[in-house]
């Protein structure tokens, strides 16, 4: 059984910035596909060969990495704005490439909110 916890949300002005953390337990394959989400939009996703990709309204200032050897997964959130506010969700998918659809994951952490205020 997998389990995944969150934490690192908060409140902070417009244009500051928060890291995410989702620590896995149980048995995680550094191969599958590990994602963020905000309601069930796919924020960020890694891919099993280190390959991110990210939705475009926050391309160019969210960034996922994974430690594998640690079974942690991150999401570094620059230049936040207020649209950004959400609760974020972390989700492993057992597959190798990194779907969209919330649907195609099987494990989900409880959210960690995340508020940006102007």
């Amino acid at each position: 059984q997998v389990h995944l916890v969150e934490s690192g949300g908060g409140t902070v002005q417009a244009g500051g910035s928060l890291r995410l953390s989702c620590a896995a337990s149980g048995y995680i394959d550094s191969r599958f596909c590990m994602g963020w989400f905000r309601e069930r939009e796919r924020v960020a996703g890694i891919d099993g060969f280190g390959t991110s990709t990210y939705a475009d309204s926050v391309k160019g200032r969210f960034t996922i990495s994974r430690d594998s050897a640690k079974n942690i997964l991150y999401l570094q959130m620059n230049s936040l704005k207020p649209e950004d506010t959400a609760m974020y969700y972390c989700a492993a998918a057992e597959l190798t490439s990194c779907p969209r659809d919330p649907n195609e994951y099987n494990f989900w952490g409880q959210g960690t909110q995340v508020t940006v205020s102007s």
